[in-house]
């Protein structure tokens, strides 16, 4: 049972949770994780220029991109993305335009989608970035997991903390200082394990 980790991570927010829903799904018996990343398409200048070039070769240098074979091949894929004006990032979407060919063969249908999410802010738009993901995982047949309330640290009213019963997030705060608390990693893992197990069922 292969489950993909696929996400793209500008300062490594994302990154940190991708990890952590791949420690989630790694605890599934037969689950084999692997961790990818999306083509970046901002010119090397304006990554420079934003410190985001140093701070992705220092997270990006043991995960390797995708390829749609990959994408292909997995019996669950889990998505991450920061969030953008209330959508997912430019890159995912350009990336999610390429595998028009995958559609056309029905290679994603019947296999599990799951989003995570990031925003500067508490009301960022994580909801609405990772409903909206759906939607082409929806076009391509997938089926829709998100984190259940089984996950009770995303009722949590002693801290501000991302998670939603759509998917997990974080919040990295206006200048991205703040980086994932145990709780919102917690949610990643939950959500994790989670798709694999249901990926499980699905490929029994």
């Amino acid at each position: 049972m292969k489950i993909l980790v696929l996400y793209y991570s500008t300062y490594g927010h994302i990154d940190k949770m991708a990890r952590a829903a791949a420690e989630g799904a790694a605890l599934v018996e037969g689950a084999d994780v692997m961790l990818r990343r999306i083509p970046e398409t901002l010119p090397k200048e304006v990554l420079e220029k934003t410190g985001a070039s140093d701070a992705q070769a220092s997270f990006f240098s043991d995960v390797a991109e995708v390829t749609l074979d990959e994408l292909a091949a997995a019996d669950a894929v889990i998505f991450g993305t920061p969030t953008r004006f209330g959508n997912m990032v430019g890159q995912m979407r350009q990336f999610l335009d390429s595998t028009g060919q995958l559609w056309s063969e029905g290679a994603l249908v019947g296999k599990v989608g799951s989003v995570f999410t990031s925003s500067a802010t508490q009301h960022g738009g994580q909801e609405s970035t990772i409903l909206t993901f759906h939607v082409t995982l929806l076009h391509h047949g997938m089926v829709i997991v998100g984190l259940p309330y089984a996950f009770g640290g995303q009722m949590r009213m002693d801290e501000i903390t991302g998670g939603s019963p759509y998917g997990a997030s974080t919040i990295a705060g206006g200048d991205g200082s703040r980086m994932p608390s145990d709780n919102e990693l917690d949610a990643a893992r939950y959500q994790g394990k989670h798709v694999a197990e249901i990926a499980a069922k699905l490929t029994a």
